[in-house]
């Protein structure tokens, strides 16, 4: 009894085995999911039908519609991403076409701005010179200006009485021109070689009529050491007199 198989068992082993036989496998069931329901269908109508009524055919028909929808939603991505490339290459498109040499106009820019700076350092500089320079014009402008005498009498007596009166010497022009007159007429290079200090071998000379040796001892600092200079002569010779007789206005003879 064991051994025995009924005609019925065989012919419905026989249809399992077709049935399995003719539904293709997954890749190739989602690539044509139409063809394989047909293949299934027309199994089952050889066999009678009945004996092969499942599930796995309506199954793959209802997942065909949802497959196409799949496959569609992929393409409508593929297709904006590519869309939204092509969009961005056509706005720096522009862009590059306007400012080919970006780098270069920025080390341009650079550079500019960095001889802009120097040339601000550079002018500041020249200014501060320019104010040192003015301010040292203003200073030597604010020094007292050193006073000029003329070369002669009148020169000479101007000249000797600011020395004597730095020097705290007491005289006045009208003393000193008339005691000069008296003297030598004022001639600098007057000499007297016939009163008793010429016989003695030191005769007066010059405006005043000083002879040497009173010349040196009553010498004004800041004046000639020669007896023949007008202004050393007539400073040394009123500070002998300011000694003497308190001042040359005092002298109204030889001395």
């Amino acid at each position: 009894m064991a051994h025995k198989v009924s005609a019925a068992g065989i012919a419905a082993t026989g249809v399992v085995a077709l049935t399995f036989a003719a539904i293709p496998s997954d890749a190739h069931a989602e690539q044509n999911p139409a063809a394989s329901l047909k293949t299934v269908t027309e199994n089952q109508a050889a066999f009678g039908g009945a004996a092969l009524s499942s599930g796995l055919p309506r199954q793959a028909a209802a997942d065909l519609p949802r497959t196409a929808a799949v496959e569609a939603e992929q393409q409508a991505a593929k297709e904006q991403r590519a869309a939204a490339a092509k969009a961005l290459q056509a706005r720096q498109a522009p862009q590059a076409a306007a400012d080919p040499k970006p780098v270069k106009e920025r080390a341009a820019t650079k550079g500019a701005a960095k001889n802009a700076t120097s040339g601000a350092t550079k002018g500041a500089a020249k200014a501060a010179k320019e104010r040192s320079g003015k301010t040292a014009s203003r200073s030597a402008a604010r020094q007292p200006v050193q006073p000029t005498y003329a070369n002669n009498l009148d020169g000479w007596i101007k000249e000797s009485l600011a020395i004597l009166k730095k020097h705290g010497i007491p005289a006045s022009y009208e003393g000193i021109h008339r005691n000069i007159m008296r003297e030598s007429s004022g001639n600098p290079r007057a000499i007297n070689d016939w009163d008793v200090n010429a016989v003695a071998g030191i005769p007066s000379k010059g405006l005043l009529q000083v002879i040497p040796p009173t010349f040196k001892a009553f010498h004004v600092e800041g004046t000639s050491w020669d007896i023949y200079d007008p202004v050393a002569n007539i400073t040394a010779a009123c500070n002998y007199a300011a000694q003497k007789y308190g001042s040359m206005d005092n002298v109204d003879s030889a001395y």
